[in-house]
């Protein structure tokens, strides 16, 4: 189709979808291929064309005093035809042309607005980029046009796959689908979104592919039997295809034949809203399919202008390949030169009274993009005709003109258009020809009228930080399931809080198994790659999925082991108060008097002291309380082990007394050398005890070694050779006692205390001996039970082998509580 005018515009159009080429021989001339099948909506994306020239030039505000042609090519779906419509376009219909005013013949195109296949884009592109001719696609998204270099004049109005494979991405994850299946055509297109697909959508961490198939050019069924079995045999129950609508019916065909049901459709642009694949026999399978498709505009008046669209009967041009008589031989059944019973056309048919898509101007997509890239055109030279010479882009700031422009000088000013059109949407382009990205999201729905309505649920826009944003009304989706919600599409299933992902070996990242988180780590977000260690004074929780404050240990009051050991050192306060009361009252008796009394007295203070340290070692330790009981427990026990070392020593001075020349040895043992000598070796403790707090205190310490989710506090003693030097110095002295004690057993006493002291000794050392290994190995509040137990045990020890006998003389044997009885020298019956 052509148009006479002061510019002319080209423009390669889908009108027919399959073509014919005759097979060539040596021996004939080469013949035209023919185009076969209408495709209605391609020759609707022409007329769109027609109308914006028509439009642009009945505006006084757009290009005034010029006046737009255009020329119109149909590519067939087929390279060869839409490359040389391409040239043909460039390089004008005649022999000759002139750049000249009033030009003989017809003037090449200044820009073509297509061409709608990526691989005819690339290829026309390739060849006319070479002279800088702008080229402005309204359906060519292979990301590959965005190369600078290799296509410095070609321009878009539909944004590239990169953006398009990115929102499908945003769709997969908005549903929470990571394992899908890809199906591309085997072209520029389908290739390129290939290798955009598989990177990016690894790079986002958006899923993973289960499968990617290449559809067949030549629509192979041996290889579309094989897909289809693939797909059958695959999880993902989301599929993806980026194809032709002749493809994509191939590969339907193939599906419904396998009877494959439970599919999730996406859709890429190329045919979300193809009317080829909604039919009724498809329906079933493709109802509920999601897809990507071009943004849906608005042409006011465009309806009018197809209405007006008649076959003229005196047109030169009455070959078949008129594209207005084919269209009217399309629409209303018949033909202008009707063979055999075929109806004649007469070219007065109505229009109005088809029911075709034609004329349903509600859902403007493609042809939205014919729109823009022709104002973008016309603005472009609208801004060259405004060009004030001597302010002009080019050298010397001079001003190209019509009757001599440049296409290099073109695709500057296209490059820098930016206008708003009458839907609102703006309009530029960027460095690399791209225009603003922004895509429709839409949804099949099957009529109960058995129609197919498109329907827009979102849209998909780069923000101003170019990241997408993706904007879907669930709500308005429908869902070809029974569940009548989004399907899963998963590998393996989400790893909830508590674990992590494990990856499968020889799979995809999407394949993984869910591993429980170890103790002392957790996890706290779904399909976590790895397991977060709880800080020192926090462990995980049984789910795995946070940290909570580990439990502590230490021994209380409040627990049985705890009150027992109360109890018990209670207990022997109690009688150490009990005895020392009967002695009191008991004083003047020859019992109590006998071997000092004041040092029995001193002793049961030290015993009591001794059942009374035992209290520091329970409850939550404390710096006072660690460093009291040590030392507490020291001077007690020392306090204890003098009183009864200096006794044995007086008993044993007393007997050598009794001997001739011995009198002088009891001098040296009266009641002061007796209280020095407890003051002097209890001090002599104290003075180790103060060394040991002020050089390297003993301070509360929170263990967790023992136990991995409990904290053991306790009491770090600080210095371990204070510790042994304190213990050392205990078992010094009772070790003296029990020798000194040992060696007097035998004295002629009817009552020898040297007897009960060797066998208190002798409880004493065996209870501390088997202390340090138990001591040793027992963890936590259990060594400090240890250590409470030995002291009870060893203060019992001594209290019962001292002071029991000499109470039950006191308390039942009275008798026996005399001097004489005593010395020896009467014994009771």
């Amino acid at each position: 189709m052509h148009k006479p005018g002061d510019v002319v515009l080209g423009g390669l159009f889908e009108v027919h979808y399959s073509s014919v080429f005759p097979e060539w021989t040596y021996t004939t001339e080469p013949q035209q291929p023919s185009c076969k099948g209408f495709d209605i909506l391609g020759f609707r994306q022409a007329m769109t064309m027609a109308f914006a020239i028509d439009e642009i030039n009945k505006n006084s505000d757009l290009l005034p005093n010029v006046t737009l042609g255009y020329s119109l090519y149909d590519n067939c779906v087929a390279l060869v035809i839409g490359f040389s419509g391409g040239l043909s376009l460039a390089s004008g219909r005649e022999e000759q042309y002139l750049f000249e005013e009033n030009c003989t013949g017809t003037p090449p195109v200044l820009g073509i607005v297509g061409d709608s296949a990526s691989t005819s884009s690339i290829a026309t592109s390739s060849v006319l980029g070479l002279y800088k001719m702008p080229i402005v696609s309204y359906f060519s998204t292979c990301a590959c046009l965005s190369d600078r270099k290799q296509f410095p004049s070609f321009f878009r109005t539909i944004p590239s796959d990169d953006f398009q494979v990115n929102a499908m991405i945003q769709i997969l994850k908005h549903f929470g689908w990571t394992w899908v299946g890809l199906l591309v055509s085997d072209d520029d297109y389908g290739l390129s979104v290939a290798r955009s697909f598989k990177s990016d959508l690894t790079q986002s961490g958006g899923g993973c592919l289960a499968y990617l198939e290449v559809l067949p050019w030549d629509s192979d069924p041996a290889e579309l039997k094989r897909i289809v079995e693939a797909m059958k045999e695959s999880s993902a129950r989301v599929v993806i295809v980026f194809a032709h609508e002749t493809h994509t019916l191939h590969l339907m065909d193939e599906v419904l034949r396998q009877n494959v049901t439970g599919l999730q459709w996406i859709a890429s642009e190329a045919w979300t809203i193809s009317p080829v694949l909604q039919i009724p026999k498809l329906m079933p399978l493709l109802r509920g399919t999601l897809g990507i498709a071009i943004r849906r505009g608005e042409i006011p008046g465009l309806r009018e202008f197809l209405l007006q669209i008649r076959p003229d009967q005196n047109d030169t041009d009455q070959s078949e390949t008129n594209m207005v008589r084919q269209f009217w031989e399309f629409n209303f059944g018949c033909k202008f030169a009707p063979v055999s019973k075929e109806a004649l056309c007469t070219g007065e048919e109505d229009l109005q009274n088809t029911n075709t898509e034609f004329l349903d101007v509600s859902n403007l997509r493609a042809e939205y993009n014919v729109y823009k890239a022709v104002y973008a055109l016309a603005y472009a030279l609208d801004d060259m005709t405004h060009c004030v010479p001597g302010r002009g882009p080019f050298s010397g700031h001079s001003c190209a003109n019509l009757q001599k422009m440049e296409p290099w000088q073109f695709v500057h000013y296209l490059q820098n258009v930016n206008f708003i059109t009458p839907f609102g949407d703006q309009v530029l382009f960027d460095e690399n020809g791209d225009a603003l990205p922004i895509y429709d999201v839409i949804n099949w729905l099957w009529l109960p009228d058995g129609k197919t309505k498109v329907q827009t649920v979102g849209e998909v826009k780069r923000s101003h930080s170019k990241n997408e944003v993706l904007i879907i009304d669930e709500d308005k989706i429908f869902w070809n399931f029974a569940s009548k919600k989004p399907p899963k599409s998963v590998c393996s299933e989400s790893c909830p809080p508590g674990t992590r992902m494990a990856r499968k070996k020889g799979e995809p990242l999407c394949c993984f198994d869910c591993i429980l988180c170890s103790d002392g780590k957790i996890s706290n977000k779904t399909d976590s790659m790895e397991c977060t260690s709880c800080p020192d004074d926090f462990w995980s929780s049984p789910k795995h999925d946070h940290c909570i404050p580990k439990k502590t240990e230490f021994l209380s009051y409040h627990e049985p082991l705890g009150i027992c050991l109360t109890a018990g050192s209670l207990l022997g306060t109690f009688l150490c108060a009990f005895v020392m009361g009967i002695f009191t009252y008991h004083h003047s008796t020859p019992m109590v008097r006998a071997n000092n009394s004041e040092l029995s007295f001193l002793l049961l203070v030290a015993l009591k002291l001794c059942f009374l340290c035992s209290l520091l070692f329970i409850g939550h330790p404390r710096l006072w309380t660690c460093q009291l009981r040590h030392a507490a427990f020291g001077i007690s026990f020392v306090l204890c082990v003098s009183c009864i070392l200096v006794k044995t020593m007086v008993v044993v001075a007393v007997f050598k007394a009794s001997k001739p020349g011995g009198g002088a040895t009891l001098k040296w043992f009266g009641a002061m050398q007796q209280r020095g000598t407890v003051l002097v070796l209890t001090s002599i403790q104290a003075v180790i005890c103060t060394v040991w707090i002020v050089s390297s205190s003993p301070a509360p310490h929170k263990n967790t070694q023992y136990y991995n989710d409990k904290i053991v506090y306790e009491c770090d003693v600080g210095s371990t050779i204070g510790f042994a030097i304190l213990l050392g110095y205990i078992g010094f002295l009772a070790l003296l006692s029990f020798l000194l004690a040992f060696l007097a057993r035998n004295l002629p006493d009817n009552f020898n205390e040297a007897k009960f002291i060797t066998f208190s000794m002798l409880i004493f050392c065996a209870v501390w001996v088997a202390f340090v290994p138990a001591y040793v190995n027992s963890p936590g509040k259990y060594a400090d039970a240890v250590e409470i137990f030995a002291i009870l045990a060893s203060s019992f020890g001594l209290l019962v082998a001292l002071f029991g006998p000499k109470c039950y003389i006191i308390l039942l044997r009275p008798e026996r509580n005399t001097k004489k009885a005593i010395m020896g020298r009467a014994i009771p019956k």
